[in-house]
């Protein structure tokens, strides 16, 4: 191929790109902002409300009905259309958003959330789908940087722009907001024209599996939403409810493998390739998600810093993430390897997580480890996209985009309600330390893990002890990071073949 031509290949591509981001862009920022953005807002609506235990719930009904949701997209988005479903999403949020803006009761609004949730379910994994429907494996490598800025940024902006509309204003206008943005993420969506690949159009919807699993997953996520809630859960409730949850996850795998179109892409997991690149994003997601939410109380209560220090601190955090997707970005696209990223990634998070909580703190260190394991966990993500993607084929778009947008889901709860049971509950066995119950009760909670953690952690500030909790953490953090990194090695080491042809935009 002439030069010329090459440069006209490109320049294709890019513009292929360009208007394929425009039109999820929207949706997918919405998507990744909306699960922060209360975090801060919180204490201002349990305070209108006149109930500041059942705020915890906002995040909790939102993350339920996410992941509920999940897998119907997927299996929707296969048999109907990416696009068609990503409309859908887009309008269940814009609902959502309308009635938590109008809620008179915090019941209300916990349902409004819910509602919500249940749009932001596909915004996310749809986005993604559609972006391997319209773009070859090796060029949405190239791209990669583009989505790192949009997670970073949704990271940053989601608590800070929280805490600013209710110190100006009411929370209501974090919903209101919503409203626009929809409406031009629909009218955008609406002017992208591509050949999508075959669709699935065969079976039916196992409604009794979706049941089953919303119920498990309720369940599930109770359990976490009160992990080191020991006065919640006592005496013989405090084993039988857990076994309960595992026997429901065990009749639920058992009723989903009878059937031949579960629920769940059970036919996918049965890929050793899938299981283990949900794995690894399982640990990336529980990694990534405890050291955004609780790596400022850490700087706080190690260094009495302030709020706005602790935000300063978290910066080389995000912004590794940008250069750790950048550099797998680049590795695939140049060699098109897609072991090698996440593999490296995870090792690396894992080295920087163990040094956090082995050596003793200082501002320095905190940035240099924080930018480190921000590296190594930004090259994970969006390469096991790529490769479940590659390994589910064309027709089956959807549901590898679910399998991953749910792994990333629960690894979030898990990490998250795991590392504040482990730093706060750690902490109120010290003698003399007194860990703050509201901290510990909502540390499951993704959407309100960060306010959770200040309010933990103010009873302990000024305490050398209590930064023991968090040590801990940190190292059991970085043993879930080797086992991501075990399972990225058991995925395949094949190359990527060359980009063929694209279809016509």
């Amino acid at each position: 191929m002439s030069r010329g031509a090459a440069g006209t290949s490109s320049d294709d591509g890019r513009l292929r790109f360009l208007v394929l981001f425009s039109a999820v862009l929207l949706p997918m920022f919405l998507a990744a902002v909306d699960q922060t953005v209360l975090a801060l807002a919180s204490p201002a609506i349990g305070r209108e409300f006149g109930d500041l235990n059942g705020i915890s719930w906002l995040a909790v009904g939102y993350l339920l009905a996410s992941v509920v949701m999940v897998p119907l997209y997927g299996r929707l988005a296969d048999r109907y259309g990416r696009r068609r479903l990503l409309g859908v999403a887009i309008g269940v949020f814009a609902a959502g958003s309308l009635a938590c803006l109008l809620a008179p009761t915090l019941p209300l609004l916990i349902l409004a959330r819910g509602l919500q949730g249940a749009g932001g379910a596909g915004l996310m994994s749809l986005s993604q789908a559609l972006i391997g429907e319209v773009l070859q494996p090796r060029e949405r490598a190239r791209y990669q940087v583009y989505f790192a800025v949009l997670f970073a940024s949704a990271s940053l902006v989601g608590p800070l722009l929280g805490g600013l509309v209710v110190e100006l204003g009411n929370w209501r206008w974090l919903f209101a907001a919503n409203l626009p943005l929809c409406a031009l993420a629909g009218w955008r969506l609406s002017r992208l024209n591509h050949v999508p690949p075959p669709l699935e159009t065969t079976g039916r919807v196992d409604v009794r599996g979706g049941l089953m699993f919303a119920a498990t997953a309720a369940l599930s996520l109770w359990l976490l939403s009160r992990t080191g809630g020991v006065s919640v859960l006592s005496g013989w409730s405090a084993w039988a409810v857990p076994a309960l949850a595992v026997c429901a996850w065990i009749a639920l795998w058992h009723l989903m493998s009878r059937s031949p179109r579960p629920y769940l892409p059970l036919e996918l997991l049965r890929l050793p390739v899938m299981r283990h690149s949900a794995m690894a994003t399982v640990a990336y997601a529980a990694a990534m998600f405890a050291l955004v939410f609780y790596l400022p109380a850490y700087v706080q209560l190690a260094f009495g810093s302030t709020a706005t220090e602790a935000g300063v601190l978290l910066l080389p955090l995000t912004g590794g993430m940008i250069v750790g997707s950048t550099l797998a970005g680049r590795v695939v696209l140049v060699t098109g390897r897609t072991r090698e990223p996440p593999l490296f990634g995870l090792l690396l998070a894992a080295v920087g997580l163990a040094c956090l909580g082995l050596l003793t703190p200082s501002r320095t260190l905190v940035m240099v480890l924080g930018g480190g394991s921000g590296i190594g966990l930004g090259m994970v993500m969006s390469v096991t996209q790529i490769i479940t993607q590659v390994a589910a084929g064309p027709q089956k778009l959807g549901a590898a985009a679910a399998v991953i947008s749910l792994s990333r889901n629960m690894g979030a709860a898990t990490g998250a309600a795991a590392f504040g049971a482990i730093a706060f509950g750690w902490s109120a066995r010290l003698p003399g330390v007194a860990a703050g119950t509201e901290g510990v009760a909502v540390a499951g909670s993704v959407a309100a893990a960060g306010s959770a953690a200040v309010a933990g952690s103010a009873a302990v500030v000024g305490s050398a002890a209590g930064i023991a909790g968090f040590h801990a953490a940190f190292l059991v953090t970085a043993g879930v990071c080797l086992a991501g990194a075990w399972a990225a090695s058991r995925l395949p080491s094949e190359r990527l073949a060359q980009d063929r042809k694209p279809a016509p935009s």
